[in-house]
């Protein structure tokens, strides 16, 4: 199997198109190909197929490095568009893709040899308990600072969905490695999310810019999340924190998340690494 592997802000994913026709398992492959002490590593495997290339048009899969299927991602998003450029294989500057989350459209604003600037289209963000798939016996249009207890512990926590669930902690001082961690890994997992939840930990240095920590369902730590990068920012906009435009700030580098009136945008660079074959 042909692959590329890039990154958006230390999000990598490794990226391959395939046949329709084509038979693999790729929740098996994307636990073994994104091992990084045994494949080749990532945070996910991107799986493109279906391409009409007179309309920039394809099918995309995303699995993560547990072999769980994710309904979209906002940095897959850019690495699979920077595969497609990198390629030749789409003429024009927009791409639109096939996805469990609906139709999302990627745009190219600028090219310097193997880094893409690229602008996604992120869907509209939904906020009601039935869309983040969160149940704690009641129903809720909105999921504000809502008291999630954990153990001994209440996090006040904004939930939203952009195709998947995000649950975002606001905080004036991150905790420590350890403890940010296993926050992220019981919220994640808490039973009122009935399909997990992506975790934000978010820090707001002022209207225009957040500070994000990012723990994402079936990868665990991960540098940067481009639909986490979007949730944690919304999450922010309607607390009435920050402006509609945001620039967030990862461990990795620097995002721009914008909410306009058809959705929301986000903004960031992708860089490609290598290529190559997997033979496993």
């Amino acid at each position: 199997m042909r692959f590329l592997k890039a990154h958006a802000s230390g999000n990598d994913f490794i990226v391959s198109y395939i046949e329709e026709s084509e038979e693999y398992d790729f929740s098996a492959i994307s636990q073994k190909i994104c091992d990084r002490h045994f494949g080749i590593g990532a945070n996910g495997l991107v799986v493109l197929s279906n391409l009409n290339p007179q309309e920039s048009k394809v099918k995309f899969r995303i699995f993560n490095s547990d072999g769980s299927e994710a309904e979209v991602s906002g940095n897959g998003l850019k690495c699979a568009s920077a595969f497609l450029i990198f390629k030749g294989l789409v003429k024009g500057k927009i791409i639109s893709f096939s996805t469990l989350a609906g139709e999302r459209k990627c745009e190219l604003i600028g090219r310097v040899n193997n880094t893409f600037n690229l602008k996604v289209y992120m869907g509209v963000p939904r906020f009601s308990s039935d869309d983040v798939s969160f149940n704690d016996g009641n129903k809720y249009e909105m999921i504000v600072d809502y008291p999630l207890t954990i153990g001994q512990r209440t996090y006040q926590v904004t939930c939203i969905s952009l195709g998947n669930p995000h649950c975002a902690v606001f905080f004036n001082k991150f905790p420590s490695t350890i403890e940010w961690q296993q926050i992220g890994k019981e919220i994640e997992s808490h039973p009122f999310f009935t399909k997990k939840a992506n975790v934000e930990l978010v820090r707001v240095l002022n209207k225009n810019e957040i500070e994000v920590l990012f723990w994402e369902r079936g990868v665990g730590e991960s540098f940067s999340s481009g639909s986490g990068s979007c949730a944690s920012a919304l999450s922010a906009m309607i607390k009435g924190l920050v402006e509609r435009k945001v620039k967030v700030k990862t461990r990795a580098g620097e995002q721009i998340v914008e909410w306009l009136d058809d959705g929301v945008y986000l903004t960031g660079p992708c860089e490609i690494i290598c290529e190559g074959e997997w033979l496993g």
